[in-house]
């Protein structure tokens, strides 16, 4: 082996050894998402590289970008929230039971979405920084209380037929010089749904707030070590009070971007939302520990759980148990990656202490 080559290799190491657990985690999410949709490409044939087939996974995932911010926020700060989905389903419904049989408009139904998340957010971020009531359980609760009321809103599925909202529903957004010729010939626009429009934004929002604002950088440390961000005087109740209150305001926003997108109320909505939130937290490198996380990791963890239904679907394994053993295989890969991420943390800081 040549000495340029060693040096190089032994730089590219510095440089990892260098880097933030967080920006470490996030960089590895990345590396396997690209190289799955590279292999998908390759080996799956040319549907892959039509660009609007990596548009189609933004639509159909729009409002579990949303969720998944949430729940980030709520792990890095070393808690957790599993009614998301619950809430998705009430709002999608009670938003529907608005729209068609109160006469509502759209503007009022986005207000209603907001309401139901903001409160779901104050009351459980209540109990659980003000009353120490442990996290899972609070929110536990919710998502029974949520998926209940959502049936007492009203029982039976059903599509919207508020014209002003099937408008804004079906409104696209072409994206340009990106869309391609089907099998007659006939070129067709690439396009986006509004609710990709709003997850982007959050997503940005979120990014920018957690890097450069005293608010994020509490959040980080109150999920790192709650005793160290006490005694730098941090407000740890109000902190953990607020990740949750954000994460219900989410789960209000994602649940309308969900209803934008089927356009129907049913209790059956969003069922298992929460654990694909937390599991796409936890591919994007977001640590269960709290302390370590990054808004543009579970962005990219969304992308590589809806790659990978597109990936066994494409291979003929239609059968549901093929997806879920698939992303069971990666979230163990990405738990085991975390746990080295761990141990080498431990091992630094014993070094350090010495």
């Amino acid at each position: 082996m040549s000495k340029t080559s060693s040096a190089g290799k032994s730089g590219l190491a510095k440089r990892i050894g260098k880097m933030t657990d967080t920006n470490l985690l996030m960089s590895i999410t990345i590396v396997v998402f690209l190289v799955m949709y590279l292999g998908a490409i390759l080996f799956l044939g040319d549907g892959f590289l039509k660009s609007q087939q990596f548009f189609n996974m933004l639509n159909a995932n729009a409002s579990l970008i949303i969720l998944s911010c949430g729940m980030s926020l709520v792990m890095i700060n070393g808690g957790i929230d599993i009614s998301v989905g619950g809430v998705t389903a009430l709002v999608s419904m009670s938003c529907a039971v608005y729209l068609d049989y109160h006469g509502g408009n759209v503007f009022g139904a986005l207000l209603l979405a907001l309401g139901i998340g903001l409160a779901f957010g104050l009351v459980q971020g209540y109990l659980i920084a003000y009353l120490d009531i442990q996290p899972f359980i609070v929110t536990l609760a919710g998502m029974f209380f949520a998926r209940g009321m959502t049936t007492i809103v009203h029982t039976n599925p059903f599509n919207v037929e508020n014209e002003a909202f099937l408008k804004l529903k079906n409104a696209r957004i072409i994206v340009p010089f990106l869309g391609s010729y089907n099998k007659r010939g006939v070129y067709v626009d690439a396009y986006i749904e509004i609710g990709v429009i709003v997850a982007l934004l959050i997503v940005a929002a979120l990014f920018f707030a957690l890097k450069w604002t005293k608010t994020g950088r509490n959040f980080y440390a109150v999920g790192g070590n709650r005793q160290s961000a006490l005694m730098l005087g941090i407000n740890v109740k109000r902190t953990t009070f607020l990740s949750h209150l954000l994460c219900g305001l989410l789960a209000g926003i994602g649940g309308f971007v969900y209803f934008l997108h089927v356009g129907s109320g049913s209790a059956s909505h969003a069922m298992g939302a929460e654990m694909n939130a937390i599991a796409s937290s936890i591919i994007g490198g977001t640590m269960l520990t709290g302390g370590v996380g990054n808004i543009i990791g579970t962005f990219f963890g969304v992308m590589s759980l809806a790659l990978i239904q597109n990936i066994v679907s494409s291979v003929g394994l239609d059968q549901a148990w093929w997806t879920g053993i698939t992303i069971a295989a990666m979230l163990c890969l990405f738990l085991i990656v975390q746990s080295i991420i761990i141990a080498r943390r431990k091992k630094a800081n014993s070094a350090a202490a010495r």
